[in-house]
């Protein structure tokens, strides 16, 4: 089950258990049963703080199982087989459970003692969503901080029945006391600030009442933390406002590009770059969404950054680094059946069309790679590529054909997603060739079609290019004075890692330039 390597490490691990940990399993006959009965088994065999009890009769699902200390419910369960990108989520379970601290704000963990009521989450996830770890590990940390919260996390491959039966067409999704949620990745404080109505007020009066900054950069992805990390390494004020803190990299998979690092994970990258950013004296403020950009009154005054929530932070300079969201098709049903059967990310939500029929938009290689992936799990793709030929480097096309259930359709203008009023059944397509338009029958569509600037708050007030993206110059100058950009939201061509995390260290240097030059940083 475990390999040497990994029981090592859990083993480590267990050692920072403080109190005795009890793995109550419910089971049955099935396969899955019996791969759970040996992991416990193999984690119970690492310390002698942790035993396993097997309680068959309990009136809940099976497999499953939960974590708790003898004769304490602590309402942390799993059902089914918490491994792969869920196996994080299982051994931070245990140390909490256990007894080891949190490394969550102390803040956020006595709002989430004090809330009331009772709360009984429910969490959909597969193993193969990167994004369902962050969602996992905060409700479980609720509900070990909490006696009126319980969680259960299911992976929706092992209970399809109740997938299909509760609609489940994207993950993670979470249901609260048998009804829905949310859906997507969310964070501890964003859990929080939906469960505690007064949370948003609180924060905004905390927001308004900081002092001014000298550098104030918005967005906390490569292009964010790198300009973080070059101001403060200037010894002035910087502060980040992050809708949230990693951007677009938080749903990439794999990362094999950024040099010197041969291979990573999205949320993995995102966690380091935080962490590094951490290091230094920034103030980061996440979760908060920025609407609107009021230019200094004078050269050398304040720049004004109005967010969703009200507040409004000051500061001498600004860097914009909000980077880049999926682009929409914009065609009629998308939004109605958006995660009821139309979805962006393969990677998360593939295994959850296990032996059905879906569409992938997009010939580039992003979505090449997509149907690939889904290839080995679904009952066939159909790619609808726009242009008459696809986009996708050669290599990919090759694997891409070589494989027997993928139909390839080009000069396909994708024009409506249709579907029964609660899931997708279709959708149609115009052939740029003849004008006549074809229906394809479908229960799922993978978006991937390239990406969009988060610009739109800036219109009229920065140049924007044709395409929504900040004019910037050379020195990552926009053309209002005190105000840079970097990354995918500016005009510098190539979206790519490495190139932002560059841009917005250039970006960080001008912004000290301007300042030293304009007002001695506070």
């Amino acid at each position: 089950m475990l390999d040497a390597n990994l029981q090592a490490q859990l083993k480590a691990y267990l050692e920072r258990l403080q109190r005795p940990v009890e793995l109550v399993a419910t089971l049955d006959d099935s396969a899955t049963a019996h791969e759970l009965r040996e992991l416990l088994k193999q984690i119970a065999s690492l310390s002698d703080k942790v035993t396993v009890v097997e309680a068959g009769d309990m009136p809940v699902r099976k497999p499953s199982f939960l974590i708790t200390n003898p004769g304490v419910d602590t309402g942390v369960r799993f059902a089914g087989v918490p491994l792969g990108h869920e196996f994080t989520s299982l051994v931070l379970a245990l140390l909490q459970v256990g007894g080891h601290p949190s490394k969550e704000a102390a803040d956020l963990l006595e709002q989430v003692r004090n809330l009331p009521g009772e709360h009984h989450f429910e969490t959909y996830y597969s193993l193969s969503c990167h994004n369902c770890p962050d969602v996992v590990q905060a409700l479980n940390l609720m509900s070990v901080l909490n006696p009126g919260i319980t969680h259960t996390a299911i992976d929706g491959g092992v209970f399809q029945q109740e997938v299909k039966d509760r609609q489940v067409m994207g993950v993670p999704t979470v249901f609260l006391n048998g009804e829905h949620f949310g859906q997507g990745r969310m964070e501890l404080a964003e859990i929080i600030g939906k469960l505690d109505s007064g949370a948003a007020g609180r924060d905004a009066e905390k927001l308004a009442a900081k002092e001014a900054f000298d550098v104030l950069i918005v967005g906390g992805g490569p292009a964010g933390a790198a300009a973080a990390i070059y101001a403060a390494r200037k010894g002035i004020r910087t502060g980040v406002a992050s809708e949230r803190f990693g951007g677009q990299v938080l749903d990439t998979v794999d990362i094999e590009n950024y040099i010197s690092i041969q291979k990573t994970e999205g949320p993995q990258f995102a966690a380091a770059l935080e962490r590094h950013v951490r290091d230094y004296e920034v103030d980061i403020m996440n979760l908060q969404a920025a609407k609107a950009l009021k230019p200094a009154a004078e050269e050398g005054g304040l720049i004004e950054v109005e967010l969703e929530n009200g507040a409004t932070l000051r500061s001498r300079t600004v860097i914009l680094a909000t980077g880049a969201r999926w682009r929409s098709m914009g065609v009629p049903g998308e939004e109605q059946y958006r995660t009821k059967g139309v979805t962006y990310c393969p990677h998360c939500d593939g295994p959850l069309f296990k032996g059905k029929r879906v569409a992938v938009i997009g010939g580039g290689n992003s979505g090449i790679e997509a149907a690939i992936d889904l290839a080995g799990v679904v009952a066939h793709v159909t790619v609808l590529e726009f242009a008459p030929e696809l986009k996708a480097d050669a290599v990919l096309q090759r694997k891409l054909r070589s494989m027997p259930n993928v139909d390839i359709i080009l000069n396909a203008q994708t024009t409506e997603v249709t579907g029964d009023g609660s899931r997708v059944n279709g959708l149609s397509y115009k052939d740029r060739t003849s004008d006549e338009v074809k229906h394809v029958a479908l229960e799922g569509i993978f978006v991937q079609i390239g990406l969009l600037p988060n610009t739109d708050w800036l219109k009229g007030t920065v140049e924007l290019s044709k395409f929504g993206e900040i004019v910037v110059d050379a020195r990552n100058h926009t053309n209002v004075s005190g105000v840079f950009a970097a990354g995918d939201c500016t005009t510098v061509p190539y979206k790519q890692i490495v190139i932002a995390a560059g841009e917005g260290s250039k970006a960080a240097l001008s912004a000290f330039d301007h300042l030293i030059r304009t007002t001695a940083p506070a």
